[in-house]
């Protein structure tokens, strides 16, 4: 089956909300809907018609992996007509949000659309860099941050990785001589202990 679902692995300066807002354009110019949510205000500020992610979902304040959580999102209400009939969504800064909340607005999708597909079938781009903030967990151990991560999450199989690698920044500027771009790729490239973490460069 082919996969629906990707993570669009972006360091700084790759060009990364260059080619979110190309792909949201090409969608919505087609005459579809196209969704843009970020987990930070100011990333959802860098996205066309972007807005946070917990506004849109409206995601549950506190989460945990024992429990099942959904998101408060009527079927008859605007906002779940609009996810019934949105094409695509992309979710900027995804690195940073806890996996219970991913988790939740796939079983949320999964209602509205009467789908038991991923993400009920929804075309849905990951983007963000697991190199930078990672989930913040109140007194958490290194261990409960990788438990907390989109990596630990069974969802995690279904999401196909894409990778941006140029760093644009530089190249536009026709800085060729430098290694900081390969620096910024090396930075919080080591692999972790746990296999799921474990990534080449």
């Amino acid at each position: 089956m082919t996969k629906k679902s990707f993570l669009l692995d972006a360091p700084g300066g790759t060009g990364k909300t260059f080619l979110a807002n190309l792909i949201l354009a090409k969608i919505r110019q087609s005459g579809k809907i196209a969704i843009a949510v970020a987990s930070s205000g100011i990333a959802a500020t860098l996205l066309k018609d972007g807005k946070t992610a917990h506004s849109t979902f409206k995601l549950p304040l506190s989460v945990n992996l024992e429990q099942q959580s959904t998101c408060s999102i009527r079927k008859n209400g605007p906002i779940g007509k609009l996810l019934q009939d949105a094409s695509l969504i992309m979710w900027d800064e995804c690195t940073m949000s806890h996996r219970a909340h991913i988790e939740a607005v796939n079983r949320t999708l999964q209602d509205l659309r009467n789908s038991s597909a991923v993400m009920g079938g929804i075309t849905f781009v990951f983007a963000g860099d697991f190199r930078q903030t990672l989930p913040v967990i109140n007194r958490g151990t290194r261990a409960d941050i990788i438990k907390a991560c989109l990596k630990s999450s069974p969802l995690w199989t279904t999401i196909e990785t894409l990778k941006l690698r140029t760093n644009m920044r530089a190249h536009l500027h026709g800085i060729t001589d430098s290694d900081f771009p390969q620096q910024l790729l090396k930075l919080g490239g080591r692999n972790f202990s746990n296999s799921k973490f474990k990534r080449s460069l």
